[in-house]
């Protein structure tokens, strides 16, 4: 039976689940046993979970704010907050970046200590003031990083940039580029940055929304492992997936994963190199730098630490539905074909609605989410932002909750609602995994909610881990971050 105030389409889910039917079964039969109309209501709701995450104070950051001001409230916060994680270099330190230029180093306590302005670094061409996503959106410590003092980050800029060539296709206009830099700090052990950096890659897109999102390394690699010292690096389809075929387009870099060597040198102007294990570097005519390919917007991605090692994506859907990948070398996820376990249809489709898969569907070759929900506007604005957005997480292998153990912590980000799925359902090919929302308790127990806590009812979360596998939760709402200590 289901719980009280839940709804029926919830129980048959846990139907599904239990009878290990598939879900594509219940969810979108073929188009010949309906008609082939959009699907009113595709997902099932997540479940309420008896797990509350007890959250605990951390830290909260310096205020900031975009310059020139901008006009989009939505970027009009306490702090834009992108991340948090631990340097590699066995200080405990943790690194945070902020959208709107600046890179913080917090000790034990949740201090902060600004590191690095990346924005001040870039000059008047760093573009902040337009786009969720623009700015200093992220970094990635190299693995080596306590000897070599080698980082990495990512951000946008306009202006006299859009003057420079790309490294690499556009497939359209450009309106903003998104920058991959390599920091060498002089002593990696400093509290400030010093040392030099160079350019590394620069991408072109043609809007503010979906640029490069997360640059990060495989933590699960070890020295003499062929993804060692490799950079992932999550580039969005520009916003153009939409109306165009760029993120099934091989020969550019938009709405793709690609995977770089940064001490390699075969790349444009020697800048990276192609690894020689990435999935299409001997077919001609497509970029050797695509390890996986037709996505919207691959926000966050991670890797289990523990179980077969699966990569995970959080990707954010037009319209519909919110997914998680387990994603492997060569993956085509069907965008813009596809949006989730469902068609897409880019032209004659008012309701911006989303279709059963048809007869042939096997022979495209899609991969499909392992979890995802949907979200369902109101008839009257059926195309209109749904304020909806999953944001990717962790797979849990701490030791100091083991509840959490082997579950798939995410969320959506507006709204600050914090999932999870079990690891275990999370099978390629097999019905989607169930989604759980946890409770949230602040430190004395009682429930709370995100939008409480950060004091806003658009909460912008995020979530971070340190190098022991223990989870943080952010908030660009108010700047703060929150570590998870409990589960109850």
């Amino acid at each position: 039976m289901p719980k009280p105030g839940k709804t029926g389409r919830t129980a048959r889910r846990r139907l599904a689940v239990a009878a290990g039917v598939l879900l594509m079964t219940l969810v979108v039969p073929p188009a010949s046993a309906r008609e082939d109309g959009p699907i009113a209501d595709p997902l099932p709701d997540p479940t309420l979970s008896e797990i509350g995450l007890v959250l605990d104070e951390f830290s909260t950051l310096p205020r900031s704010a975009p310059l020139p001001p901008p006009t989009d409230d939505r970027l009009k916060r306490w702090a834009r907050i992108n991340f948090v994680g631990e340097v590699p270099d066995g200080t405990g330190r943790l690194y945070v970046p902020d959208l709107n230029g600046k890179m913080y180093l917090l000790n034990s306590a949740g201090t902060p200590t600004e590191y690095l302005d990346v924005g001040a670094a870039v000059g008047p061409d760093f573009w902040s003031h337009q786009g969720l996503g623009s700015g200093f959106g992220f970094v990635a410590f190299h693995p080596d990083f306590a000897e070599n003092g080698k980082f990495y980050t990512v951000h946008t800029e306009a202006r006299d940039a859009l003057k420079k060539r790309p490294d690499l296709p556009s497939g359209g206009v450009t309106v903003v580029h998104s920058v991959v830099t390599e920091w060498t700090a002089s002593d990696p052990g400093a509290t400030t940055f010093a040392g030099s950096r160079r350019e590394v890659m620069r991408l072109g897109f043609q809007g503010t929304l979906h640029t490069i999102q997360e640059i990060n390394f495989n933590p699960n690699s070890r020295p003499g492992d062929q993804d060692y010292g490799l950079l992932y690096i999550a580039a969005g389809d520009g916003g153009a997936g939409w109306r165009s075929s760029v993120p099934q387009d091989l020969y550019v870099p938009q709405g793709k994963i690609l995977r770089i060597d940064p001490a390699g040198h075969n790349g444009p102007g020697g800048k990276y190199g192609i690894p020689p294990s990435n999935p299409f570097v001997h077919r001609q005519y497509v970029l050797g730098e695509i390890y996986a390919y037709g996505f919207r917007d691959p926000h966050r991605f991670s890797w289990d630490a523990g179980g077969s090692g699966q990569f995970f994506v959080g990707s954010i859907g037009e319209h519909r539905i919110e997914s998680v990948y387990d994603v492997r070398a060569g993956d085509n996820l069907g965008w813009s074909d596809r949006e989730g376990p469902f068609e897409y249809r880019k032209e004659g489709n008012p309701t911006c609605g989303v279709y059963p898969l048809p007869e042939d569907d096997a022979s495209y070759g899609y991969t499909y989410p392992v979890a995802a929900f949907d979200h369902v506007p109101p008839p009257s604005t059926p195309c209109a932002d749904s304020g909806n957005a999953l944001i990717g997480g962790f797979v849990y292998r701490g030791t100091k909750i083991p509840e959490l153990r082997g579950k798939y912590v995410y969320g959506e980000g507006v709204g600050g609602r914090i999932f999870y799925s079990d690891v275990a359902e999370m099978r390629r090919g097999g019905p989607l995994a169930e989604v759980h929302q946890f409770k949230v308790l602040d430190t004395t127990g009682a429930t709370t909610s995100m939008a409480e806590l950060a004091g806003d009812d658009r909460v912008d979360l995020r979530f971070g881990m340190d190098l022991d596998g223990e989870l943080f939760v952010l908030a660009k709402a108010d700047g703060t971050i929150w570590k998870v200590t409990d589960a109850r």
